[in-house]
């Protein structure tokens, strides 16, 4: 043979799957989908099933002492992939629980293969397929009788040109050495990880022949409309090539000038500063500025709820549609459902400015599990989007603490391309805002400190440097050559 066989990709139907499995489910395959009791097993089957069937594409879904057809269909059609019509016309359900309880495994097989030569279903799925194994039948077969039959059961599905499912209850990979795993093309993982108040769920494709899936354990989420995947992204090693010093305005021109004209395009920039000191206000006025110069906006508000906005000019930036809002009131989130979100809005809307509001919000969202790891995950977060050419400014809230000059409560100031500080400051028994540039890398930038106030919802930064010494120690004196 001089020409390779080439293998057909099913497309599974399920958000992000096929990315996991790497193209698609592939025809003729013979799969397991395995996890602990509760984990969606049998709602991956069912939304891959769903979306598969057709008239020229008919599944049979058997059923073995686990949920009665009725039960499981009451359940399933509560998602909006479960269409009615297509049941007893692309999709048959079996039970198998009497012939399994009263006969052998060889009567078993009998039935499924009657059965399958009745409807002639691409599609086959056997749910749930350890119980045959934990039948006095099964025990009583043993390792080799029980092995026998997995592989009788594999070469009928075969011989059917059938692609097939067989959804069972285990614990871990690792803790399972079933025969079931040799003789299967494709073993897809489901668990549950518990964390203190919190569960997230995760989906594992162990084996996949033929093809290079995505390794490691990948969140997913069941939702109102199914599950949805959230492989983990990866950022380029080659990022986007930037073209020129090209910068971008802040939408304030003091800043742009004590920044050296501007923020650079693909930088992430860190703004930090206390409570109250404005720095959604700066961020939206980057968004304007953007939507102004016809570079759209993205925001994953975390601080408040799409209808908790502080700024009004905010508010009519994301209703005109001129600015992307990012629905972050989900609990438990993990990076990559965030990650997926923003990559799925910059490249539908065309976005160039994100803004992350703010990193504490941000933390407090994710589920605990994801928590310990926040600095790692935030910079494959920061090094994907600008990867992207996407810029990203994120706020951060800090104590103003005259005595420790800190410019993150997470240490991970390094991750930023620039760092924007906002302070509070007394002055003659008044409380004033000050603003400096402290680092734009492989960018000169202005060492000025400058006073700043808020005027009907905008930041006013004052043209001159301030006339004072010492004012992050909290000891201002007149004369900034009086310092010492």
């Amino acid at each position: 043979m001089s020409e390779k066989v080439s293998i057909r990709q099913l497309a599974s139907g399920v958000p992000g799957m096929d990315d996991l499995l790497g193209g698609g489910i592939p025809e003729f395959s013979f799969n397991l989908i395995a996890g602990i009791p509760g984990s969606g097993k049998t709602t991956l089957a069912h939304q891959m099933m769903f979306s598969l069937a057709s008239p020229d594409c008919k599944a049979l879904f058997f059923t073995v002492l686990g949920e009665p057809p009725l039960k499981m269909l009451r359940y399933q059609q509560q998602f909006p992939f479960f269409d009615i019509d297509k049941i007893n016309q692309s999709i048959r359900y079996v039970n198998l629980a009497a012939d399994l309880l009263d006969g052998d495994f060889d009567q078993v097989l009998q039935r499924i293969d009657r059965e399958v030569r009745d409807f002639s279903p691409s599609l086959v799925f056997v749910d749930s397929f350890r119980s045959v194994v934990q039948t006095p039948q099964g025990a009583a077969a043993g390792p080799h009788g029980l092995q026998h039959f997995i592989q009788q059961l594999g070469l009928k599905m075969t011989s059917w040109q059938a692609t097939t499912f067989l959804i069972g209850e285990y614990m871990t990979p690792e803790a399972e050495s079933s025969p079931i795993f040799t003789v299967a093309d494709g073993i897809i993982w489901i668990s549950q990880v518990v964390h203190r108040d919190s569960m997230v769920r995760k989906i594992q494709v162990v084996k996949m022949r033929g093809q290079a899936q995505k390794l490691g354990l990948h969140t997913f989420r069941i939702g109102a409309a199914g599950i949805e995947v959230f492989p983990r992204v990866i950022f380029d090693t080659e990022p986007m090539h930037i073209v020129g010093d090209k910068r971008l305005s802040m939408g304030l021109p003091v800043l742009d000038d004590m920044m050296g004209g501007g923020l650079p395009v693909a930088y992430s920039l860190l703004l930090v500063g206390p409570s109250g000191s404005g720095k959604t206000l700066l961020a939206t006025q980057f968004l304007a500025e953007g939507v102004r110069v016809g570079e759209p906006g993205v925001i994953a508000a975390f601080e408040k709820s799409p209808n908790q906005l502080l700024s009004h000019q905010l508010n009519q930036l994301i209703t005109r549609g001129e600015v992307g809002l990012i629905d972050t009131r989900a609990l438990d989130l993990s990076i990559d459902e965030i990650l997926h979100d923003l990559m799925a809005m910059i490249q539908r809307t065309g976005a160039k400015r994100v803004v992350i509001d703010s990193l504490s919000g941000f933390e407090v969202a994710l589920s605990s599990v994801f928590r310990e790891n926040f600095r790692e995950a935030l910079y494959r977060l920061v090094a994907v989007l600008t990867g992207m050419g996407v810029t990203v400014l994120m706020t951060a809230e800090l104590e103003d603490r005259y005595d420790d000059l800190r410019f993150s409560s997470y240490g991970n100031a390094f991750l930023a391309d620039a760092i924007v500080m906002q302070r509070y400051v007394e002055l003659k028994g008044q409380f004033r805002r000050a603003i400096s540039v402290v680092k734009i890398r492989a960018s000169a930038h202005s060492k000025d400190i400058r006073f700043y106030d808020i005027e009907q919802g905008r930041i006013q930064i004052e043209e001159s440097p301030v006339p004072y010494g010492n004012l992050l120690s909290g000891h201002p004196v007149d004369g900034t050559d009086d310092a010492s």
